[in-house]
C-alpha cells in the first residue's frame, strides 16, 4: 500500500476525479493478478475433489471393505492437504506491478503509469510546467484502460492437458449416481451396509393398500426398494406383505426411523399348520410342505420407515392426515318458521365424514337439572366433493327448551380418521316459535321453566294457576280452560323423569293447538318423515325401506298441505295476498318423484341434496298470517306497477305482429304489381327477386285456408294508410312506457336504462310508421321490446331488494315474514299475469306451462323448417327461437 503523500503526486493532486479513476483500475488490476497467482494451484485441490466425488458416486467406497475405505478416505484427506502446500507462496500484488500490467496488455509507451511518481531533472517554473501536463495526458490513458480477465496460463503448468481426466470422470459418476446402483458422498463417513444374501426361491409381493376414505389406489412394491426414494403413502394405509417358497420361514422386519426393528406377525388364518402325520408318509416331508404354505404379514404404517424382507428394503414417508377445517360461511339465521339455518364450508385433505354444531347455553347453572339433553343438529355435507365444500343445513329446534335463549354455536367436523376440527364459537339467540296467541306462549313459558330445570316445577305451576284466576276473561274456549286444569294436574302428580318428559311434551302440544290446531301435529310429522328418511339415505338403506319411508313422507306432505290450506281458506285475506297464493301440490309431488328417482338409481348424494332442498323449502313455509303496517299498500302499488308493465309488453308484442302481417301483405300486393309506387320505392329495394327473376314470396297462403283475414281484401294502399295509422298505437305505448317511468320514480325506485332505450326505440319505430315503412318499424319495436325486459329485470331486482330491506321484527323479536306479494307459501315467485321477467328460481315448471311452450316450439322450428322465402320472416322466425 502507498501513504497518502504518495498517491498525490503528479496529476492526482490537483485532480481528485482524476485519482479516484486510477485508483479504482489499479485495484482491478491487483484482483487480476491474484487471480492469476491462485488459479494454477488451485488446480490440483480441485482434481482431488473430483477423485473423491466420482469414487463416491460410482459406489467405491460401500463395495469395499471397512479398513480399505479408511485407506482410501485417510488417502484423499492426505493428498488434499498436500494440494493446499502452494497456498502459501501467495501475496497481493503490489502496486507497481500492477502499473506494469496495465502498461504491457493496453501497450502504452511512455510509460503513463510510472511517470506519475517522477519528477523532473530541471526544477524551473516552465519546466515544472511542462512536466504536470504531461502527467495529466498520461494519467488521462490510464483512467481509459481495462484490466481484463485473469490469465493464469495452466497450460503451462500441464503441458499434458491432464486436467481433463478429473473433470470427464467427474460428469461420469454424477450420471451413474443418479442410477439405482449408484453412491453416495456419504459412504466413505459409515461403514458398509450388512451385506444382506437374498434366496432366490423366496418370492416376496408386498403392496401398501391406502385407507378407503383416501380414494388412492393400492401401491405395490415391485422393485428393489433399497435402491429408491422414499414412497410417499397416507397415514394409517395398511402393509401387507405375502412370502411364499423357500425353504425356511423367512422374518419381516418393518425399521422405524429412530432404528428400532418391529417384526410384523403373520397373520393367524396364514400359519402353517401342525397336521398329524400319518404313517405311511414320511416325516421329513412335514418342514418341506409347511415351508411351501404362503405366509402373509399385515400392519397399519404410522411413521416413517422401512421394511426389510429377503434382503430386500422399502422405505416408506407416512403422509400425515391434517385435521378438517370447518367455518360458517355467513351468519347463523332464522327462517320463517323458527327453523335454524346454517351455511358453512369445510375442507379436509380426503373429506370430512360427518359434521354437526355443537350448541350450548351461554347462561349455565352448573346445579341445574336439564330435562332433555342439549339440541343435536347434524350438518349436511355433500359426499361428492366433501373435501372442499359449501352447505346449508336448516333444522327446526324450536320445541327445545333452550329456543329463545343465548346459545354459542360451534360448528365441528369429523373425518374418517376420527381426527375433528372445530370453528370459531358464534353466540346469538336461538330461534324460537313466534306465538300470535297470548295463551299458547304462556303455556310454552311454563313447559321451558321446568324443562331447563326440574328443581322450578313449583314456579311453573304457579305460572299455570296464574293463567286461571278469571278464566272467563282470558280463556274464551272451554277446550283450552280444561286442557290447562288437566296440564295442572299432570305436573302436581309427575314424579321421574319419563314423568316429566311426558308432561313437558303435554304442554307444547297444547301450545301447538292453541296457535295453530291440527297444523302444527300435521307439521311435526313431516318433519319425523324427513328426518327418517334422511337418517335411511345417509346410511345407504335398502330400496324397500326407502320406497316405505318415501311413502310415508308423501301422506305426511298431504296432509300438511291440507291443513295449510284449510288454514288459508279461513284466514282472511289480505291486501298482499290473494286466491292464487294457495299452493298447489304439484311440484311438491315433482320434486319427491325425483327424490324417490335418484335414491332408488344409485345418486343416494343428489337425492340427500335434494331432500335438504325441500327441508329448507318446508321450513319456509309461510301460513299466510295477516300483515301489519303500510307495507301492504306500497306491495299494491309495486303490483299495479308490474301489472301496467305487463299490459304494456303485450300490447307491444300485439303490435309488432300486426305490422309484420301488414308488411308481409304489402310486400305481396307489390310483387303482384298492385303497387303505383315508383321504381326508387324503397320497399321495392329490400325484396330480393329469385334466381330466374321471379319473386321468392310464392307462398300458398296458409292463412286463406284457416280463414281471411280483414287485411287481405285490402290494396297496397290501403295497407300503406293501414300501416301509417298504426303510429298513434305507437306513440301511445311510448307515453305509456314515461308515465310508468314517472311513477317508478315516484315510488322511490330509479328507472333502467332499458326503459330509456325502449322508449327511443319506440319513437324511431313510429316515425317509420308514420312513413309506411314496416320492415324498420319491425325492427325497432323487437329491439324496443328487448330493452322492456331488460328494464323488467332491473326493476325487479330492485323489488326484490326493497322487499328484503323491508322485513321487520315479528312478535317476541323474532324476524318477520316480510312482504310476500307475489308468492306461493313456499316463498318462490309464483305466475302472474304479467309477463315472465326471466326470474330463474322456480325450478320445477307447471306441466301445462311446459306442454303450451313445447307446441309453441314446435310450430315455429315447423315454419322455419318450411325455408320461408322472406328473409324479414325467417329472421323473425330465428329471433323467436333465439338462435342467430
Amino acid at each position: 500500500m502507498t501513504s497518502p503523500s504518495r498517491q498525490k503526486k503528479g496529476a492526482f493532486a490537483f485532480r481528485p476525479s482524476l485519482a479516484r479513476l486510477v485508483t479504482t483500475k489499479r485495484l482491478l488490476a491487483r484482483i487480476v493478478l491474484f487471480f492469476e497467482q491462485l488459479l494454477p494451484p488451485l488446480m490440483p485441490v480441485l482434481s482431488v475433489i473430483a477423485f473423491y466425488l466420482s469414487a463416491s458416486w460410482f459406489g467405491l467406497f460401500r463395495s469395499v471393505p471397512d479398513w480399505l475405505r479408511i485407506l482410501l478416505l485417510i488417502a484423499f484427506a492426505g493428498a488434499f492437504l498436500v494440494t493446499l502446500l502452494p497456498f502459501r507462496t501467495l501475496r497481493w500484488p503490489r502496486i507497481a506491478e500492477a502499473d506494469r500490467m496495465l502498461e504491457e496488455r493496453n501497450g502504452l509507451p511512455h510509460q503513463p503509469v510510472t511517470v506519475q511518481e517522477d519528477e523532473p531533472a530541471f526544477d524551473t517554473p516552465f519546466g515544472r510546467a511542462l512536466w504536470r501536463e504531461h502527467q495529466t495526458r498520461m494519467a488521462e490513458k490510464i483512467a481509459a484502460l481495462d484490466a481484463g480477465l485473469p490469465r493464469p496460463d495452466i497450460a503451462a503448468h500441464d503441458r499434458f492437458a491432464l486436467r481433463a481426466v478429473p473433470a470427464l470422470l467427474l460428469v461420469t459418476a454424477f450420471g451413474y449416481s443418479l442410477s439405482i446402483n449408484g453412491g453416495s458422498i456419504r459412504d466413505a463417513l459409515q461403514a458398509a451396509p450388512e451385506q444382506v444374501v437374498s434366496d432366490p426361491a423366496v418370492r416376496i409381493d408386498a403392496w401398501v393398500t391406502p385407507p378407503s376414505y383416501t380414494g388412492r389406489a393400492p401401491i405395490y412394491l415391485t422393485a428393489d426398494g433399497s435402491e429408491q426414494a422414499p414412497i410417499g403413502i397416507p397415514q394409517f394405509s395398511g402393509l401387507t406383505v405375502r412370502v411364499s417358497g423357500g425353504k425356511t420361514a423367512e422374518k419381516v422386519v418393518f425399521r422405524k426411523a429412530n432404528g428400532e426393528a418391529q417384526d410384523i406377525a403373520v397373520q393367524a388364518d396364514t400359519k402353517p399348520q401342525q397336521t398329524a402325520a400319518s404313517g405311511s408318509e414320511q416325516p421329513t416331508a412335514a418342514p418341506a410342505s409347511q415351508a411351501l404354505v404362503a405366509q402373509t404379514h399385515m400392519m397399519k404404517l404410522q411413521e416413517n420407515g422401512a421394511l426389510e424382507v429377503n434382503g430386500r428394503r422399502w422405505s416408506f414417508e407416512v403422509l400425515p392426515d391434517k385435521a378438517p377445517e370447518i367455518a360458517f360461511d355467513g351468519l347463523p339465521k332464522r327462517s320463517v318458521n323458527g327453523a335454524l339455518e346454517i351455511a358453512f364450508t369445510v375442507k379436509d385433505d380426503y373429506g370430512v365424514q360427518e359434521a354437526h354444531a355443537e350448541i350450548v347455553p351461554v347462561d349455565t347453572d352448573p346445579t341445574a337439572t336439564p330435562l332433555y339433553p342439549l339440541p343435536e343438529y347434524r350438518l349436511d355435507i355433500p359426499r361428492r366433493n366433501a373435501r372442499d365444500a359449501k352447505g346449508v343445513t336448516s333444522r327446526n329446534l324450536t320445541e327445545h327448551p333452550l329456543a329463545g335463549k343465548r346459545v354459542r354455536i360451534t360448528l365441528v367436523a369429523k373425518d374418517a380418521a376420527g381426527q375433528t376440527g372445530r370453528s370459531p364459537p358464534y353466540e346469538m339467540a336461538l330461534p324460537s316459535r313466534p306465538f300470535n296467541e297470548p295463551l299458547a306462549a304462556a303455556v310454552a313459558e311454563e313447559r321451558q321453566v321446568f324443562a331447563l330445570d326440574t328443581r322450578k316445577m313449583p314456579q311453573a305451576i304457579a305460572l299455570n294457576e296464574a293463567l286461571t284466576i278469571r278464566p272467563e276473561e282470558t280463556i274464551p274456549k272451554l277446550t283450552n280452560y280444561l286442557l290447562l286444569e288437566s296440564a295442572l294436574t299432570r305436573m302436581k302428580l309427575a314424579r321421574g323423569e319419563d314423568a316429566l318428559k311426558d308432561t313437558a311434551q303435554y304442554l307444547w302440544e297444547i301450545a301447538l293447538g292453541m296457535e295453530d290446531g291440527d297444523l302444527s301435529l300435521a307439521e311435526r310429522k313431516l318433519r319425523e318423515a324427513q328426518q327418517n328418511l334422511a337418517d335411511a339415505l345417509d346410511r345407504n338403506a335398502p330400496d324397500a325401506e326407502i320406497k316405505k319411508l318415501m311413502d310415508e313422507l308423501r301422506k305426511a306432505m298431504q296432509d300438511y298441505m291440507t291443513e295449510l290450506a284449510q288454514r288459508m281458506q279461513n284466514a282472511p285475506m289480505q291486501p298482499n295476498q290473494n286466491a292464487q297464493n294457495i299452493l298447489r301440490q304439484q311440484d311438491l309431488e315433482r320434486m319427491m318423484d325425483q327424490i324417490e328417482n335418484l335414491a332408488r338409481s344409485g345418486n343416494r348424494d343428489a337425492a340427500q341434496q335434494m331432500l335438504s332442498e325441500l327441508q329448507r323449502m318446508m321450513n319456509n313455509l309461510q301460513a299466510g298470517r295477516p300483515q301489519r303496517g303500510q307495507q301492504s299498500q306500497e306491495n299494491s302499488e309495486a303490483r299495479k306497477q308490474i301489472d301496467k308493465l305487463g299490459e304494456i309488453l303485450r300490447d307491444q308484442q300485439k303490435l309488432m305482429e300486426q305490422t309484420f302481417r301488414l308488411d308481409q301483405q304489402l310486400r305481396d300486393r307489390m310483387q303482384r304489381g298492385e303497387s303505383d309506387m315508383g321504381e326508387n320505392d324503397p320497399l321495392l329495394d329490400e325484396m330480393n327477386p329469385g334466381e330466374n327473376g321471379e319473386p321468392q314470396d310464392q307462398q300458398q297462403g296458409q292463412q286463406g285456408k284457416e280463414g281471411q283475414q280483414p287485411s287481405d281484401q285490402m290494396t297496397a294502399e290501403q295497407l300503406r294508410e293501414a300501416l301509417k295509422q298504426l303510429r298513434a298505437q305507437q306513440d301511445a305505448l311510448g307515453k305509456q312506457l314515461g308515465e310508468l317511468q314517472k311513477s317508478l320514480g315516484e315510488m322511490g325506485m330509479k328507472p333502467g336504462p332499458g326503459f330509456g332505450q325502449a322508449q327511443r326505440e319506440m319513437e324511431g319505430a313510429g316515425r317509420e310508421l308514420g312513413q309506411g315503412r314496416g320492415q324498420p318499424a319491425v325492427e325497432g319495436q323487437g329491439r324496443a321490446l328487448e330493452a322492456l325486459r331488460q328494464g323488467a329485470r332491473d326493476m325487479m331486482n330492485q323489488m326484490m331488494q326493497a322487499q328484503q330491506g323491508q322485513q321487520g321484527q315479528g312478535p317476541n323479536g323474532q324476524v318477520g315474514q316480510g312482504d310476500q306479494n307475489g308468492r306461493d307459501p313456499l316463498g318462490r315467485p309464483r305466475r302472474t299475469q304479467g309477463p315472465d321477467f326471466g326470474d330463474n328460481s322456480v325450478k320445477v315448471p307447471d306441466e301445462i306451462d311446459v306442454q303450451r311452450a313445447r307446441e309453441i316450439l314446435d310450430a315455429i322450428r315447423e315454419k322455419l323448417g318450411n325455408n320461408p322465402p322472406q328473409e324479414m320472416e325467417r329472421r323473425y322466425l330465428e329471433r323467436l327461437l333465439d338462435i342467430q
